[in-house]
Order: C-alpha cells, then sequence, then structure tokens
C-alpha cells in the first residue's frame, strides 16, 4: 500500500469500521422495530467462531454463511426470550452476550485445543477496483479492501431506500413507534420484530465473520472485544439512520486506526492509549449525545 502514513491511517480506519458498520446496520433494524439488542456482542462472536469452522470445512464464502448462520442462531434465542416471552431486553441481552463468550471459548478449545487451528483459517484478499484505487490518498482507503466492504458500499443506501420507500419498511418504523396503533393496522408487531432480530442476528454475525475472514485471519476467545456494545453506541450517535451510522462507523474506525498512525509516524506514547481510544470515544460522545428525540418512541418497551 502506497501513499504515506495519512493514507495507511484511512485504508486502516476504513477496513476498521467495516465489521462495526455490518453490526451496527443490524442494530439500526432492530432498534427501528422497538428493540434493544444488548446480545449484539454474542452475535458477533459467535459469528467470529462459525467463521472459523465453516470456512475451514469449505472456504471463505462458506465461511460468511457459516458466521451468518451463527448470529441468527444467537439472535433467534434472544427473541424466544423478549418477543414470545417477554422477558426485560437488558437483562436478556446482558445474558446472550455472556452466553456467546462463554459457548465459544469452550467450543474453540474444545474442537482445537488450547493452540487452536486459526493459522490455517482461509482469508478474503482485497480486491483492488481499477482505476478507482489509484486515486491519490483516498483511492486505497475506498477501493482497495475486500469485496465484503464493498457490499456494504451497497447496502447503506439500499437500506436506506428500505426504511422510507418501502411498505415493509414503512411497518417496521410503524412498529417502533407506536405499536399498538400498528396492531390495529392489521401489522403484527411481533413477527416484525423476530424477523429484525433475526436480520440483526446475520449482519452482527457477518461483522465478526469480517473480523476472521478479511482482517486477522485467526479466531481468538473474546475476540470482539466489546465491538457489540460500540455498535449499539453508534445506532444513538447516528441518530437511527443508515448514512448517518455509516459515518458514525467511520468515526470509530479512524478512531481504533490510530494505533496505526503512531506507529507509521513514531509517536512517542504508550501503546495503550490508542488501543483505548474508541471506548474512551464511546463514552465521552455518549455523554454528550442528544439524538434521543430521534430514537423510536418505543424502543425498550416491553411488548403487552
Amino acid at each position: 500500500m502506497n501513499g504515506g502514513p495519512f493514507t495507511a491511517f484511512l485504508e486502516a480506519g476504513v477496513r476498521t469500521a467495516t465489521p462495526l458498520a455490518y453490526a451496527a446496520l443490524g442494530e439500526l433494524v432492530v432498534e427501528r422495530a422497538g428493540v434493544i439488542n444488548i446480545g449484539l456482542e454474542g452475535a458477533i462472536i459467535g459469528g467470529a467462531f462459525g467463521a472459523l469452522v465453516f470456512a475451514g470445512a469449505g472456504g471463505v464464502s462458506l465461511g460468511f454463511a457459516g458466521a451468518a448462520l451463527a448470529g441468527i442462531l444467537v439472535a433467534a434465542l434472544f427473541a424466544l426470550f423478549v418477543v414470545t416471552l417477554r422477558t426485560d431486553q437488558i437483562i436478556t441481552g446482558t445474558a446472550m452476550s455472556m452466553l456467546g463468550l462463554g459457548l465459544t471459548g469452550t467450543l474453540y478449545r474444545t474442537m482445537y485445543g488450547s493452540a487452536g487451528a486459526s493459522l490455517h483459517t482461509p482469508t478474503i484478499a482485497p480486491a483492488p477496483v481499477p482505476g478507482l484505487s489509484a486515486i491519490p490518498v483516498i483511492g486505497p482507503a475506498l477501493f482497495d479492501q475486500p469485496v465484503v466492504t464493498y457490499a456494504l458500499y451497497a447496502l447503506v443506501p439500499a437500506l436506506a431506500w428500505w426504511f422510507y420507500r418501502s411498505v415493509a419498511g414503512l411497518a417496521l418504523r410503524a412498529v417502533g413507534e407506536h405499536p399498538e396503533a400498528a396492531r390495529g393496522a392489521g401489522i403484527s408487531p411481533d413477527r416484525v420484530q423476530w424477523a429484525a432480530l433475526l436480520f440483526g442476528g446475520a449482519m452482527g454475525g457477518i461483522g465478526g465473520g469480517t473480523l476472521v475472514l478479511a482482517q486477522v485471519g485467526t479466531f481468538a476467545e473474546g475476540m470482539s472485544a466489546g465491538r457489540g456494545f460500540i455498535a449499539i453506541a453508534i445506532v444513538v450517535l447516528g441518530r437511527w439512520t443508515p448514512f448517518g451510522v455509516a459515518g458514525a462507523a467511520l468515526l470509530f474506525g479512524a478512531a481504533s486506526a490510530l494505533q496505526t498512525l503512531a506507529q507509521t509516524t513514531g509517536w512517542a506514547m504508550p501503546y495503550q492509549l490508542p488501543l483505548a481510544f474508541p471506548y474512551v470515544l464511546t463514552l465521552v460522545l455518549l455523554a454528550s449525545a442528544r439524538a434521543r428525540t430521534a430514537a423510536p418512541a418505543a424502543l425498550g418497551q416491553r411488548s403487552a
């Protein structure tokens, strides 16, 4: 990769933002349906482990399918308790995150031993876009990425169109704003929330799969490292809109990429500081955010 430290910083920011954006866009759909999925962390780590297992059996494409499936399974368990059995969303989501982290760690040690098999995980290489990747500074950052990143570029406007231009998107937003009114119009809030949660789980799983198959090429216990909670914060900072969420994800990706910039420019600072910066940024921005008025009116409310 050429272009100097700033180009390397931008490229690392986009790369780091990709799994966050997938998870956050899935969570956006979930929250627009009136549910807060604190268990997103479990879907991400489940997707990462699913990617490891399935990619080892059938390559990268099967790995992404396995990642999505693992995320869906975690989300389905969450939906069963929250939507069908009417349990508390926060408590249940916390349990799902703990379950995902503990179960993947146990399965990893059981299936692969303490040494693991992650060094042999297939990965997807960057696919430069002819012409565009040669644009100075921003070309390598935006157009010398894996295909999974390019899919994200298309997903954001497609999701924005779906929210505001489709009947299904209108139904989803109606459930998140006024579930009783939606029910009176013949829309089943439970069905909509189930569908939203399964989609959000798949997206969280793909985010975890991206970590393994498009970035690090390995699996480690707890490698989700709080990304599920950061993704939830990204939805808030993005004011519950697809383009806002994408922009917030890029902001957090840039915050994480500060480590790359520090290394390439020789900044004299403890390495722990750039590692901690995304989490500090989450706390600072959430403390100062005034986006609550943009939230769905029924967000987090237990259905009757």
